[in-house]
């Protein structure tokens, strides 16, 4: 099973860095949270076991939020590219059927920007009836999720 870093790794292997597109921390704990909740819908299990929890700015990884902080002066800003694209092989991680998911969560979210995500996920029932730092279930998202598919 991958891992939340190997979802985020995906996320920032996708971004045109060169076109001037950035990924922040924000970004990359929602686009994460997408990937984990239209996952349990569409294959109907999780992509990774790590926690997502009910934070102040929407759905985040404390783990994943720590990595990628010590990186930066502010836990928000962009996150640099590094060597991304030379040394991630999306195929040796994920299945077809979570690259596939990856690629409808980074088509449906990818050009949103982080203020944007975090405002969706603030309107949405699983963020919502979860709070205060608890973690949000499989359960809810997939619940959730399937209903907004439905309609």
């Amino acid at each position: 099973m991958a891992t939340i870093f190997d979802v985020a790794k995906y996320f920032r292997w996708r971004v045109d860095y060169e076109a001037g597109d950035t990924m922040t921390n924000l970004k990359l704990q929602k686009l994460c949270y997408y990937a984990q909740a239209w996952n349990l819908v569409f294959n109907k299990k999780p992509m990774f076991q790590e926690p997502l929890m009910a934070w102040d700015h929407g759905p985040a990884n404390y783990d994943l939020y720590k990595h990628y902080r010590s990186q930066l002066d502010q836990g928000w800003d962009s996150i640099e590219p590094g060597d991304i694209k030379e040394s991630f092989s999306p195929n040796e991680v994920f299945s077809f059927e979570e690259l596939e998911t990856l690629q409808e969560v980074w088509d449906t979210y990818g050009d949103l920007g982080a203020k944007r995500l975090e405002i969706l996920t603030h309107q949405e029932d699983p963020w919502l009836k979860t709070r205060k730092n608890v973690e949000i279930s499989h359960e809810l998202m997939q619940e959730y999720y399937t209903q907004q598919l439905a309609q």
